[in-house]
């Protein structure tokens, strides 16, 4: 049975050494993003948001050291910047902490937390969340996940926000490298109640739940076997290593990504190296 609090994924977070550069670094690829937030003090974080629908990328960046965020910061410190952790989507987080930790794996949390949201009017008002997240040990790929339940979805997804001019429309795939792609999409499978499918070229993919992007497990040579001509530079051989994304216009995309992209079958893809340790694959919606 999978989880019935939990719907699929919610949002990719990369997290990057330099939030602002970074920022900066995203929007030359077409993307429009949030204003930046500030999460608690205790959180010690910020972030801008590149909403999608119906799901985002949150670039992420340490503000100020604290307890709670010592593994984002050993992250840094030993991957570099990239995809550190995925969140799926939750119902009722208090409900699918209990699920979970029915099922052998003792949660973290649920925590209540909030940020600060400047609207398109020029008010101020606050996105609120409930998550949880599973044991920290437990991160099939080195790829951490959590759920989070949006109490406060009209903060986060703007409509404004939601307008990329490379296409953007939605994630397609997480892609996770690691030497054994069958062994970690059994880990993944086992904490949120989904099957595997083996792919032809020894991929397994991972569903996250209805018509939400899909985990996809593969080697680092797999991975650039689909994506010839695309410079691996930079990233691991074991953790999250990039994202595929739906677009409106694949014409669009190019025009937008310029020089940035690498036409590789029927993709339009940024190396990793130009997209904060996160390689982007654009495909027609």
């Amino acid at each position: 049975m999978a989880l019935k609090n939990v719907i699929g994924i919610d949002h990719a977070v990369v997290v990057v050494k330099d939030l602002d550069a970074a920022a900066e670094t995203w929007k030359r690829l077409g993307f429009t993003l949030s204003p930046r937030g500030t999460h608690s003090a205790k959180m010690g974080s910020g972030n801008y948001t590149i909403m999608l629908d119906p799901d985002y990328i949150e670039l992420l960046g340490i503000l100020a050291e604290t307890d709670h965020n010592v593994p984002t910061r050993n992250f840094l410190a030993q991957r570099g910047e990239g995809i550190e952790r995925i969140a799926v989507t939750a119902i009722d987080s208090t409900a699918g902490a209990e699920e979970i930790r029915a099922k052998g794996f003792e949660p973290i949390g649920p925590i209540d937390f909030e940020r600060p949201v400047p609207l398109p009017d020029g008010t101020i008002s606050a996105a609120r969340f409930r998550v949880f997240q599973w044991p920290v040990a437990e991160a099939p790929g080195g790829l951490r996940i959590f759920a989070c339940q949006h109490k406060t979805r009209e903060t986060v997804w703007i409509p404004e926000l939601m307008r990329h001019v490379n296409g953007a429309k939605q994630l397609k795939q997480a892609l996770i490298v690691t030497p054994d792609p069958a062994k970690d999409a059994a880990h993944l499978s086992r904490l949120i109640d989904r099957d595997g499918r083996p792919e032809s070229d020894g991929a397994v993919t991972v569903a996250s739940g209805g018509d939400r992007a899909d985990f996809v497990f593969l080697t680092r040579d797999q991975l650039a076997a689909r994506y010839p001509g695309v410079s691996l530079s930079g990233l691991p051989e074991h953790g999250g290593a990039g994202l595929v994304l739906a677009s409106y216009d694949l014409a669009a995309t190019a025009k937008a990504l310029g020089a940035a992209a690498v036409h590789s079958g029927t993709s339009l893809v940024v190396p990793p190296a130009a997209a904060t340790g996160t390689l982007l694959a654009f495909v027609a919606s």
